[in-house]
């Protein structure tokens, strides 16, 4: 692919964004793009050597809040007819209640997921402190040398189990964090919708 056509492409996927940073990320590129040709790299080569074009959508997406994506895609185009506002307003009872519904609810499943996830760790907590006041108990305790090392024996498998819990939480969260931005990619992409070509 060469530069004229990187540039389109870019230029169509990101064509839900302002014309400022459509702009912005055209210029950007297309000066990477001048400045390896000028390096002595062919023009495809120079292309190609900045990744696929759906990497470097996502990172410009990712990099621009939601907030000024969504502006810029309810910004009217034309100005609304009468009717149209009027329809608008007649039928806000109706639209608007539902569209706040799904926002709460993707809101509250989403804490949820966190919630769950903080509480697997204060599990994992408890089994840590379980296990430090068995081997402490193992010392303390009067009822001979047996009965002391069955408490430090648990004490040590609490232990050994809550560090097992926190290297299992931890993955888990770390899905939940690649999860979460996946998602607010995606929800970025449903705004922008680019063309692909």
């Amino acid at each position: 692919m060469n530069k004229s056509e990187f540039i389109e492409q870019l230029r169509n996927s990101l064509n839900g964004l302002a014309e400022e940073d459509i702009k912005k990320s055209v210029d950007y590129y297309s000066e990477m793009i001048d400045d390896r040709i000028e390096d002595g790299i062919p023009e495809e080569e120079a292309v190609s050597g900045l990744g696929s074009l759906e990497s470097i959508v996502n990172q410009i997406l990712t990099d621009t809040p939601i907030t000024k994506i969504v502006k810029e895609k309810i910004k009217p185009k034309r100005k609304l007819k009468t009717w149209e506002i009027v329809l608008l307003i007649v039928g806000s009872p109706v639209w608007f209640p539902i569209l706040l519904a799904l926002i709460i609810v993707a809101f509250a499943l989403y804490l949820c997921g966190w919630i769950i996830m903080l509480c697997l760790y204060i599990v994992d907590v408890a089994f840590t402190l379980l296990g430090l006041g068995g081997i402490v108990y193992a010392f303390i305790q009067e009822n001979g040398f047996n009965s002391g090392l069955f408490f430090a024996g648990c004490g040590t498998a609490l232990i050994g189990v809550s560090i097992l819990l926190f290297l299992g939480f931890t993955k888990i969260s770390k899905g939940l964090v690649f999860a979460t931005k996946n998602m607010a990619l995606g929800i970025k992409k449903l705004f922008v919708g680019g063309r692909k070509e």
